[in-house]
């Protein structure tokens, strides 16, 4: 299963006219349908509709679509109609100058001061008659499927992106697990001889009150303590289970964002405790190294759904 983005964008289009000769075809007046799905980053699924009024009664269908299909991310659906009804002088039925008439006369019984409706006003009452009744709900939905498989495409293949990215940087947080887990070794073993080499500086000025077992035992502990406090194998075993961890979820994909989201921040905490137990400027820059990585890592995790 594919690792999908909450970012994409996808459009269709959807023309419409009356039917009829080729001459009335030509001369009818027609509409374009338009559609428009922007997605970005989100905790949940977070849906926003932005339809002209008349098409406002199809949102709860268009939302019930887009929640079978969609898990995260931030959905804005855009729909708009133009038409070139404005450019086309729509002859007026009888039947609809008889309803103006009536309206007009109704009007005026109430309003006497009313001004009375032009014949611009009747032409442009009559351009929006034609199109009043329309019902585009399948249009509508069928333009919202067509639209959602191609956002849906577009998630896929930035998703795919986004894994290759996030398997390169696991392999470079390995790289550099690999390097520090030799490094704690060497600083115990040159602790201890420096330990021991001040115990002994320490002891050839004294009156030998000391007994030198005592003070070689001493200097073992401290030695030890030492080396408690700096070892690292515990982070980076860790460190790497959490690596392994996020490239199964990668290779298994689906719905994997938040589970990714907490393993990036258990590896920051891996990473952050090696950097304050460092005792050499080579496990600092290594600490560095793996937060600047993990970083890039939790800001593109933010965009998997």
């Amino acid at each position: 299963m594919p690792v999908y983005s909450m970012t994409g964008y996808a459009s269709a289009q959807h023309s419409t006219a009356s039917n009829g000769s080729e001459a009335d075809i030509k001369n009818a007046p027609t509409s374009q349908l338009g559609l428009e799905i922007r997605s970005v980053n989100s905790r949940f699924l977070d849906l926003s509709f932005r339809l002209p009024e008349e098409l406002r009664q199809y949102e709860p269908a268009l939302r019930e679509m887009l929640i079978g299909r969609l898990k995260r991310g931030k959905v804005e659906v855009r729909v708009s109609i133009e038409s070139n009804t404005q450019s086309i002088i729509v002859d007026p039925t009888t039947r609809l100058l008889q309803r103006l008439n009536a309206v007009q006369d109704s009007v005026k019984a109430w309003l006497p001061d009313a001004a009375p409706l032009s014949v611009a006003d009747v032409i442009r009452l009559s351009s929006n008659d034609t199109g009043s009744a329309r019902d585009w709900r399948e249009a509508v939905l069928a333009l919202a499927l067509q639209a959602v498989d191609e956002l849906i495409s577009s998630r896929q293949r930035e998703g795919d992106r986004l894994g290759i990215m996030l398997i390169e940087r696991l392999s470079q947080l390995r790289a550099l697990a690999a390097q520090a887990v030799p490094l704690v070794p060497q600083l115990v073993l040159q602790q201890r001889q420096r330990f021991m080499d001040r115990w002994k500086e320490a002891m050839a000025l004294t009156d030998g009150t000391a007994l030198p077992e005592v003070a070689q035992d001493r200097a073992l502990a401290e030695a030890t303590a030492f080396a408690i406090r700096i070892d690292v194998a515990e982070e980076i075993t860790r460190l790497n289970s959490h690596l392994d961890e996020i490239e199964r979820l990668i290779n298994k994909g689906g719905e994997v964002g938040k589970r990714l989201d907490f393993l990036i921040q258990e590896l920051h905490r891996e990473a952050n405790t090696m950097g304050s137990k460092s005792a050499a400027l080579e496990l600092t820059h290594i600490s560095v190294d793996m937060k600047v990585l993990i970083e890039q890592m939790r800001e593109q995790v933010q965009n998997i759904e």
